[in-house]
């Protein structure tokens, strides 16, 4: 029964997300389209009511589904197949007036009389037995029913919940763990521009861990759990400090303290030049239809990580000496992977440069778990780990797999890696 309880409306809510879901350059124009822009940058949140949905709706037909009576009459095979829809909706009668009769006795106690009372949970009792009685007696069973039924209806219905009240509460407590999760636990975000590229592509969908830094408390600079700084090398999500309405997605270069001068798109931290391998040329397209461009790909190692990253020589983004710049106390400064394709920390500010506010970091990325290379999914991108083993186009994989394996595996010690402590 998991295929239709989980997997049909799991692959159904991804299939109507996907279908509902306009482009990046779709403008709304009515309340439909208002919506689907809403489902465009909410995927998670509207796949969670929508798979919700497609669970009620499987459960109202549920006695018609193959093997239904593992759900309906569980451990019962003697129960004749068109009882199977009444056996399971005693059972449901039986559960409503167990919990109608802890939750509103005093209630129950105050509107029926003793005799009432009586009478009330002696049917109940009496279908509760003619469920359990071996071998299955359908007569008793039906008779037991119908009275149970009734006399629930006669001295319970102003106790009940309408059938409508219960689908709204399922959709609310759907609603309300969504938001929460995106909240507190984890949020999609979806990658727009290549500034991120070899590391993220285009039309990548990340989820992006809220815990790994302490989740904020909403309306508050506040955190839960503070653990900053993010550690040199993370891939963050964070509200762009000249725009709020804008999320990005860069890399931490710099830490509070840090010095960072950056030649050539390589950063010197603290005095000391990041070790880098040179992995060969990486031809790419930012977008269906745009220009092709070439870069090389390198492999940088600060600590513990090692990550590509790509340096155009004919783009004039950015000079070939930058800074130095000064990381501030509570802040931490960002590259883009593309590195001289990257609006980040170097050329915030009018050029001044600037830092990210522990305030504006939202998480940590985690993996790719849905992408798409223009109108068509992109399958080898799936399941891709932001901060795991670098992950090459298909197409680049001959011609620069195993260069990009050589430096991954001769990667120069820790000592090397790590920056000296900050000047006082």
């Amino acid at each position: 029964m998991a295929a239709f309880f989980f997997v049909i409306p799991l692959i159904g809510a991804v299939l109507l997300v996907m279908a509902l879901a306009p482009d990046d350059a779709y403008v709304p124009t009515s309340i439909i389209g208002t919506v689907r822009v809403w489902f465009r940058d909410q995927r998670v949140p509207t796949g969670i009511g929508l798979f919700t949905l497609i669970e009620i709706a499987l459960w109202q037909v549920r006695e018609r589904l193959p093997w239904s009576h593992l759900l309906t009459t569980p451990g019962r095979v003697d129960v004749p197949p068109e009882l199977h829809g009444d056996f399971e909706r005693a059972a449901g009668l039986l559960d409503e007036a167990d919990k109608l009769k802890k939750t509103r006795a005093d209630d129950i106690a105050a509107d029926l009389s003793a005799d009432e009372r009586k009478e009330l949970f002696a049917k109940l009792d009496e279908l509760r037995e003619a469920m359990r009685v071996l071998p299955f007696d359908a007569d008793r069973f039906t008779r037991a029913h119908g009275q149970a039924e009734e006399a629930v209806e006669l001295r319970l219905d102003a106790y009940r919940k309408g059938e409508l009240r219960e689908y709204a509460e399922s959709i609310g407590v759907a609603v309300a763990v969504a938001l929460l999760l995106r909240g507190f636990f984890v949020e999609a975000f979806k990658i727009p521009s290549g500034s991120m590229i070899p590391t993220l592509q285009i039309g990548d969908h990340i989820f992006v861990n809220k815990l790994s830094y302490g989740p904020l408390i909403p309306w508050t600079k506040s955190r839960v759990f503070d653990a900053l700084p993010p550690r040199r090398g993370d891939v963050i999500v964070f509200v762009y400090p000249e725009n709020p309405e804008q999320d990005f997605i860069k890399r931490v270069i710099a830490l509070p303290g840090d010095k960072l001068e950056v030649h050539d798109g390589h950063p010197i931290i603290n005095g000391k030049k990041m070790p880098y391998c040179q992995a060969g040329t990486y031809v790419y397209r930012e977008g269906e239809g745009a220009m092709q461009r070439r870069a090389e790909l390198t492999v940088e190692y600060i600590e513990d990580k090692a990550f590509i990253t790509l340096h155009e020589r004919h783009s004039y983004s950015y000079s070939e000496v930058q800074g130095p710049y000064h990381a501030k106390p509570g802040e931490v400064w960002v590259m883009g992977d593309n590195r001289n394709n990257s609006h980040d920390s170097r050329g915030w500010f009018e050029g001044r440069g600037g830092g990210v506010p522990f305030a504006n970091i939202k998480g940590k990325a985690l993996f790719v778990w849905l992408s798409f290379n223009g109108s068509k999914l992109a399958p080898d991108r799936l399941f891709v780990n932001v901060m795991g083993h670098p992950k090459l186009p298909p197409e680049l994989q001959p011609s620069l797999g195993p260069a990009l394996e050589k430096c991954l595996r001769e990667r120069p010690p820790l000592s090397e890696t790590t920056p000296p402590p900050p000047s006082p």
